[in-house]
């Protein structure tokens, strides 16, 4: 049998850890426990979000086979949600694979850093 792992956290390299915290903490509410130049992390109590400075990071192409990972936050509108984060920073880009002629199943965002995130509607 293999030992089971709890997630404690998720590290995102980015250029402006601060920053970085801030706006993920404006989407979160997860509370800001750390912000420095080279390193800044957010936590709900259980699970954090770290963010460590590699300023050489290049945001990938979207769509594109470079993106390693992206994160999925589940809103009550999604519309409003969408726009209170490009108020905040972020920004949509053209392709949307969520979004069909049936309606809008989940809308991708980049953070302020270039990070892709996904905005989902709440389970029904």
């Amino acid at each position: 049998m293999t030992t089971k792992a709890r997630l404690l956290a998720f590290t995102i390299d980015c250029a402006d850890p601060r920053t970085l915290a801030t706006f993920y903490h404006e989407v979160t509410g997860m509370e800001i426990t750390y912000a420095e130049d080279e390193y800044a992390a957010i936590t709900d109590g259980t699970t954090s979000i770290y963010f460590g400075r590699v300023p050489e990071r290049e945001p990938a192409a979207w769509p594109g086979p470079g993106k390693q990972f992206h994160l999925d936050f589940r809103v009550p509108d999604v519309e409003t949600a969408v726009k209170e984060y490009v108020a905040l920073g972020a920004t949509r880009p053209e392709f949307q694979p969520g979004v069909t002629e049936e309606g809008t199943r989940w809308v991708v965002l980049r953070d302020p850093q270039g990070h892709l995130f996904c905005v989902c509607p709440e389970a029904s």
